[in-house]
């Protein structure tokens, strides 16, 4: 079953979810604010063709590891390697490789952020693409779920 996290467009919190198309609306935890969701038979399906938080089709896939601990360890081992003469960074290169064969994907929405997990479809995603992502954040395009075309 796939799993959906919200980001409150409030507080900025996740919020869990699990598609069901009885659901209409979900609270935040943290600051209560009520958000308005639509889960089809697809996203029951574990099949993603729309984000139920915002009705845009514009995805995109990556490795599903926290950013803020990977700036953190790079951090550390590069000031670590004042002492270890650069072999906290290749222990670092080390560890980054088995993290990225090990880890799954995540697809993410481009426009509301919402994250999900386990998609069936998820050979149909595509990599995040820049230019898409700084058209939809900045001009509020919608590519209708096609890949950007010059």
């Amino acid at each position: 079953m796939m799993e959906v996290q919200v980001t409150c467009s409030q507080c900025g919190s996740s919020i869990e979810v699990v598609p069901d198309v009885h659901a209409h609306k979900i609270n935040c935890d943290v600051c209560g604010h009520v958000q308005v969701i639509k889960f089809t038979t697809d996203h029951e399906a574990g099949i993603l063709k729309e984000c139920p938080v915002c009705s845009r089709m514009d995805f995109y896939k990556q490795k599903d590891f926290n950013r803020k601990i990977g700036v953190i360890l790079f951090v550390l081992a590069a000031v670590l390697s004042i002492w270890t003469y650069g072999l906290s960074l290749v222990v670092l290169y080390l560890f980054d490789l088995f993290l990225f064969r090990k880890l799954s994907m995540v697809i993410i929405c481009y426009k509301c952020r919402t994250n999900f997990r386990r998609v069936m479809n998820i050979a149909d995603i595509r990599d995040f693409d820049h230019e898409m992502n700084d058209r939809i954040v900045y001009s509020d395009h919608d590519f209708k779920g096609k890949p950007l075309s010059h």
